[in-house]
């Protein structure tokens, strides 16, 4: 496994007591894809979370804080795409990661037919139209049927593990 973005935290006591504190220790030994996620505006963010539902329909999902400065985007878009992130992605993950600043600045991208951003030269991406949103805890769950997808589907994946950007090569 190579490390391509290094922000390990420090590692937790053996024995954490509180809930949220056992369910992050055990989670960053969970390695993860990584992803973008973008809806019109443009808004965007990078997220771990993405995941298959069903095929049938084909469903997919994924999670966001609600108190992410891109969640009232999120909110109000009826569809959204999923960028598949490579190996060679760990800056633009680490941009879609970054609040305060214009996610966009410098990011070749294009507009879908339904305003959705589609960011230019990752291995694989999809839209979809959102067909439930619900908050769950302090997250909001996004789920949506899947319509539309492209690219090259080629290279090594770009991981989060552990706090650090990887790649499995």
């Amino acid at each position: 496994m190579t490390i391509i973005s290094d922000r390990r935290r420090e590692a937790l006591p053996d024995e954490p007591s509180a809930p949220a504190e056992i369910l992050r220790r055990t989670l960053r030994r969970h390695a993860s894809g990584v992803t973008v996620i973008t809806v019109p505006g443009p808004a965007g963010f990078t997220a771990t979370s993405f995941t298959s539902v069903s095929l049938q329909p084909a469903l997919v999902a994924f999670y966001l804080g609600l108190t992410a400065s891109t969640a009232p985007a999120v909110r109000a878009a009826e569809r959204f795409a999923v960028h598949i992130l490579g190996a060679q992605h760990a800056p633009l993950a680490e941009s879609f990661a970054r609040s305060g600043t214009d996610r966009f600045a410098g990011i070749a991208w294009r507009p879908s037919d339904d305003g959705v951003p589609l960011l230019d030269g990752v291995p694989a991406w999809l839209t979809a139209r959102v067909v439930l949103r619900q908050e769950i805890g302090d997250h909001l769950h996004v789920v949506g049927e899947v319509e539309t997808g492209g690219g090259p589907a080629t290279g090594l994946p770009l991981v989060h593990h552990d706090g650090a950007l990887t790649t499995s090569a």
